[in-house]
C-alpha cells in the first residue's frame, strides 16, 4: 500500500495505523523501561514511578515497594523515575545530591558503575527484545532458502563491471560469509562506492573479483527514496520459496546477526549524514512509524512483529547516542565521572541537557517535516 491510497482509506481502517503504531511503541517502551527498573532494583535504587506515555495519569497503581506503575495520555514513550531524580531524564536533584550517600535507596549515591549498569540496561533491553523476535520468528516461520546462486546479471550493473556471470556460485562478499541469496542484498546495501572482494565458485573453479557496487535510489511506498548499494544480479526462483525453519540455538544466532545488522546500518547511516555525505531525507517521524507498522499489522502477525523488534533495535541504539538526555549521555557522563574522580558540576550537566534537549527536538521536526512534506506531495500529486 503506498501512501495515496493510505490518505484515502476510511476511518477504521487508518486507525488500525494508528493503534498498531501504538501497541508497537507501548511494548518497545515497556521492555526498555523495564530493563532500567529491574537493575536498579537489583543495585537497591528505589523508583519512584514507572509510567508508559508522558503527561497527566490516566490510571495506575501502587506495588509493595512504593513504585508507581501508570498509564499517562500521552503514549509516545515513557520513563522510570528514581529516588534522587530531579526529572523523567534522571538529572540530580539539587537538594538531595549532598545527602545522595547517605540515602541507600537514591539513585545518585550508588556507585558510578552502577548507574551505568541501569541507564545501559533500557538500550539492551531493546536489543534482547529485538534478538528474541527474530529468533522465534526464524523458529516458527524460517527464513528464505534460496541458495546464493547468480541466474542472471543485469546489464551494466556493477556485477557486470566486476565480471561476474550468470551461473556463479557467490561463496562470501568482503569475508563475509553468503548462504542464502538474501544474504547478498543484505551484505551491499550500506556498502555503495566501495570495493568489495567477492569469492565466487564458477564451473568448480574458486575465483576472487571485485565489485563496486552502485548507488540505487528507489521510491519507499511513502513518496520519500531509499538509497542502498546494488550488486545487479538475480535468481530465477521459480515457484513457492521454500523456508528453513531454524533450532534455538541457531535461530538465537541468526537473531543476533539480524540485529547487529540492523545496528551497523544505522551507525553507517548516521556517520554519512553528520559528516556531510548523506542528507537527512530519508530521517522519518511518527507518521512513517505508523504507515511502517500498519502496513506490517496488514501484512500479518509475523511481519508486525518483525517489523516491532526493527523498531526496538532503532530505539535501543538511538537511545546510546552520546546526546545529554538520552542514555548515551548519561554514560558519557559517567564515564567522565570514572575519569576525573567527580561528577561533572551542576551547570555543565544543565547545559548539556539544554543542548540534548535541543538536537532531539531538532531531530524529531526534521522527521515530521520529511513527514509532512511526503503527505503534501501526495496530495498535491493528485
Amino acid at each position: 500500500m503506498n501512501l495515496s491510497e493510505l490518505l484515502h482509506l476510511p476511518l477504521s481502517t487508518g486507525a488500525i495505523y494508528v493503534v498498531s503504531f501504538l501497541v508497537g511503541l507501548t511494548v518497545i517502551v515497556f521492555i526498555h523501561e523495564l530493563g532500567h527498573f529491574l537493575v536498579a532494583r537489583w543495585c537497591g535504587v528505589d523508583v519512584e514511578a514507572f509510567s508508559i506515555g508522558f503527561g497527566r495519569e490516566i490510571f495506575g497503581w501502587n506495588d509493595r515497594k512504593g513504585t508507581r506503575w501508570k498509564v499517562a495520555w500521552l503514549p509516545l514513550g515513557g520513563y522510570v523515575r528514581f529516588r534522587g531524580d530531579a526529572n523523567a531524564s534522571s538529572l540530580p536533584d539539587a537538594e538531595a545530591l549532598a545527602r545522595a550517600r547517605q540515602d541507600p535507596g537514591n539513585f545518585h549515591g550508588k556507585p558510578v558503575w552502577q548507574r551505568a549498569l541501569v541507564v545501559a540496561a533500557g538500550p539492551i533491553a531493546n536489543f534482547i527484545l529485538a534478538i528474541a523476535i527474530f529468533a522465534a520468528a526464524f523458529m516458527i516461520v524460517g527464513r528464505p532458502l534460496i541458495p546464493p546462486k547468480v541466474d542472471e546479471v543485469l546489464a551494466g550493473s556493477a556485477a557486470e563491471k566486476a565480471g561476474i556471470r550468470a551461473g556463479d556460485l557467490i561463496v562470501s562478499i568482503d569475508g563475509a560469509r553468503i548462504d542464502r541469496f538474501e544474504d547478498l542484498r543484505m551484505a551491499v546495501m550500506t556498502r555503495a562506492g566501495e570495493a568489495l572482494p567477492v569469492e565466487l565458485v564458477r564451473n568448480g573453479e574458486s575465483i576472487t573479483l571485485t565489485v563496486v557496487p552502485q548507488l540505487h535510489e528507489e521510491p519507499d511506498n511513502f513518496g520519500g527514496t531509499v538509497r542502498t548499494g546494488l550488486l545487479g544480479v538475480k535468481s530465477d526462483q521459480m515457484g513457492p520459496i521454500l523456508h528453513e525453519r531454524l533450532g534455538p540455538v541457531a535461530a538465537i544466532g541468526g537473531g543476533i546477526e539480524r540485529t547487529w545488522f540492523i545496528v551497523r546500518m544505522t551507525v553507517d547511516y548516521a556517520g554519512k549524514l553528520f559528516t556531510g555525505r548523506e542528507n537527512a531525507d530519508q530521517l522519518g517521524g511518527p507518521i512513517s512509524m505508523a504507515k511502517a507498522t500498519g502496513d506490517a499489522a496488514s501484512a500479518g502477525f509475523w511481519h508486525y512483529v518483525t517489523v516491532i523488534g526493527f523498531l526496538s533495535v532503532s530505539i535501543g541504539l538511538l537511545n546510546l547516542f552520546p546526546i545529554p538526555m538520552l542514555d548515551g549521555g548519561h554514560l558519557v557522563y559517567y564515564a567522565v565521572e570514572a575519569v576525573r574522580g567527580k561528577p561533572l558540576g551542576e551547570n555543565a550537566q544543565e547545559w548539556g541537557f539544554r543542548a540534548g534537549v535541543s538536537l532531539v527536538i531538532m531531530l524529531m521536526v526534521v522527521g515530521t517535516w520529511n513527514d509532512l512534506m511526503r503527505v503534501a506531495t501526495v496530495w498535491l500529486g493528485g
